[in-house]
């Protein structure tokens, strides 16, 4: 069992830089994947294993994606947010500390999760008691305080209910294999690449240094945010990473880019943390890795455990292993045309989302695009796209 759980440690960290690298590999595809041939695996592994398997890919995978959020400008669900700031840097030539400061947020998001994890058991029951009943009126009053604080009033509440409604359209259609990526990608992905291409976007050399931009204060800030954000977004149905850091940018103020880089970072894997306490605790499954853990093994406290040093054990390796990667793209994204490049990314997301969708993928990817466009071209935050999953989880709620 021990030699099995180590090799699986290490097959999670190779597949998680895979993906993460990947633009359009999202590791819910992975663990679906998994889930299905697990008839056959199990009959050569131990279900607690291939759990181990699942966690170190999606520990590994959360802190590689950044790279091509940074360099390409292709998110993942959770990160999604990061893109804009990610690239502003890549534009001063500070991709590689964009991604430094990303990851550092990530893995002190780890660490703080798992030291929290004793606080978040004891509260869980209590507080999911609590605000289940408030959840709905919540989220409205986060929605409207989002809006009236823009100047473009109007225009962030256009959006918010435009995105909304998209939203609430894709995800009625039934039997969607992954309705998220043509969602997001276009509203937070393509639609940024397509102003790139018009603006003939030319990047600079990158700096290469060990020295890191974060400020403590605002690492700190960052921090409190997405601890405040992941515990909330466990007790709100459909909610994920993205809309936790939407609703901690707006508990946590003044923060600048780099601070919501460490912040988003964060975000991505202290869910993935309380996500497996809140399975272990209540019963409840939300991560997408989670939720295939959940199906394949029931966790017990030794368990518990194992997983949690899993974490700690794969994170630890992915940070030297996202700056060495970091560093390679650094001196690649140079030589490339970006236009060019921005060109590929495009066709390699409207090629993922017809592979995963069908040519409704593409529909939906034109569509989202198309509304992504209105926040850069009116002035106001991108945040307000996250209508497309805030509304829909409202009238669930209410509903």
């Amino acid at each position: 069992m021990f030699f099995e759980v180590i090799l699986l440690v290490f097959a999670g960290i190779l597949i998680g830089v895979f993906t993460g690298l990947t633009p359009g590999i999202h590791v819910n595809l992975v663990a679906t994947t998994l889930l299905a041939l697990s008839p056959v695996l199990l009959t050569y592994l131990e279900p607690l294993s291939l759990a181990v398997f699942i966690i170190s890919l999606s520990i590994v995978h959360s802190f590689l994606d950044t790279i091509p959020s940074v360099y390409l400008g292709a998110p993942e669900n959770e990160n999604a947010l990061s893109v804009l700031p990610g690239q502003k840097m890549l534009l001063r030539g500070e991709g590689y500390q964009a991604v430094k400061i990303t990851i550092f947020g990530t893995y002190t998001g780890m660490i703080v999760a798992i030291l929290l994890i004793p606080l978040f058991i004891f509260t869980a029951q209590q507080v999911f008691a609590f605000l289940k009943p408030y959840l709905a009126y919540l989220l409205i009053l986060i929605a409207v305080y989002m809006i009236i604080k823009e100047k473009e009033w109007i225009w962030s509440l256009f959006l918010f209910l435009l995105s909304g409604s998209l939203g609430i359209v894709v995800f009625s259609i039934p039997n969607m294999r992954e309705p998220l990526f043509p969602l997001l990608s276009g509203l937070f992905g393509v639609s940024g690449l397509i102003i790139s291409y018009f603006e003939n976007t030319c990047i600079p050399k990158q700096t290469i240094t060990d020295d890191i931009t974060l400020k403590p204060k605002s690492l700190a800030k960052s921090l409190l945010g997405s601890s405040i954000g992941v515990f909330l977004i466990q007790f709100f149905p459909g909610l994920g990473p993205a809309q936790g850091a939407v609703i901690s940018g707006q508990i946590i103020r003044d923060i600048k880019d780099e601070g919501y880089l460490a912040l988003v970072g964060a975000m991505g894997t202290m869910s993935v943390v309380f996500s497996l306490v809140t399975f272990y605790v209540l019963g409840k499954a939300k991560d997408g890795a989670i939720v295939a853990i959940s199906k394949l093994v029931e966790i017990n406290f030794s368990g518990f455990l194992l997983l949690v040093l899993v974490f700690l054990f794969s994170g630890s390796l992915a940070v030297p292993l996202t700056l060495w990667f970091s560093k390679l793209f650094s001196k690649l994204v140079v030589k490339i045309n970006y236009r060019i490049l921005v060109t590929t990314v495009t066709l390699m997301i409207f090629a993922m989302g017809l592979l995963l969708n069908g040519w409704l993928g593409i529909i939906i990817l034109i569509a989202s695009s198309a509304i992504g466009l209105i926040a850069p071209m009116k002035g106001i935050a991108r945040s307000h796209a996250m209508g497309c999953l805030i509304l829909p989880v409202i009238l669930y709620l209410i509903l």
